[in-house]
């Protein structure tokens, strides 16, 4: 790991500590092009940590700090997400797929910050989750089903099939956003390609989700 410290940062608010993972494309040219920017102070923008195409992993803000790379948003029926997260962007233009390196690195990162924050796989969420009216990353090109075959976050299995925003509420997603962007954002991740309405697969799949995340409460 490279230490690339980022001034952009400043203390997790209300004693708040790490229980999401936002996973992020930095859509810029190459990871130094995204160092540049994430460590400028004046674009206000960074991220605890930035992982290459190559598989390059760099630290950029303590995990301990709150980095400012989710923006508006919420997830679980909270908001300011910066302060519940720990967010890493990934070296990727938004519409190639992700190195095999890359994905290792990720990989190896997740199964780090999850043991040491015990995050659950529920727990790691896309950018555009929390924040479907504003954002796409880290897109339909991202390979969540890899993460969730090695327990590094969730994939649902069709259930039968229920009102569609309540379950994505019960599942974490911010439905005031409205049912389109809902519905787009879940799709960006669980039927990337699939389009028109709402269909039966959507509404089943929601189930299924909003049955995992219950589960993980429970447990």
């Amino acid at each position: 790991m490279i230490e690339h410290p980022s001034p952009n940062f400043g203390p997790r608010r209300d004693g708040l500590t790490p229980a999401l993972i936002v996973l992020h494309y930095t859509a810029m040219q190459d990871a130094g092009a995204a160092l540049q920017r994430l460590c400028d102070p004046a674009s206000e923008v960074s991220a605890h940590y930035l992982v290459g195409a190559d598989g390059t992993l760099w630290r950029l803000v303590p995990d301990e700090m709150r980095a400012w790379h989710a923006g508006a948003g919420a997830w679980g029926g909270a908001g300011d997400v910066n302060s519940r997260s720990i967010g890493v962007e990934l070296d990727n233009d938004g519409a190639s797929p992700f190195p095999e390196a890359q994905m290792a690195a990720l990989e190896r990162l997740l199964d780090r910050l999850m043991a040491r924050w015990a995050i659950s796989p529920s727990g790691v969420i896309a950018h555009s989750d929390m924040a479907p009216d504003r954002k796409a990353d880290p897109g339909p090109r991202f390979d969540w089903r890899r993460l969730a075959r090695g327990g590094r976050a969730v994939w649902p299995a069709a259930a039968a099939p229920g009102d569609f925003l309540s379950d994505a509420a019960a599942a974490g997603y911010p439905v005031e956003a409205g049912p389109d962007l809902v519905l787009a954002a879940f799709r960006l991740r669980f039927r990337p390609g699939a389009a028109g309405p709402l269909a039966p697969e959507d509404r089943a799949l929601m189930a299924g989700l909003a049955a995992i995340d219950a589960g993980a409460a429970s447990a």
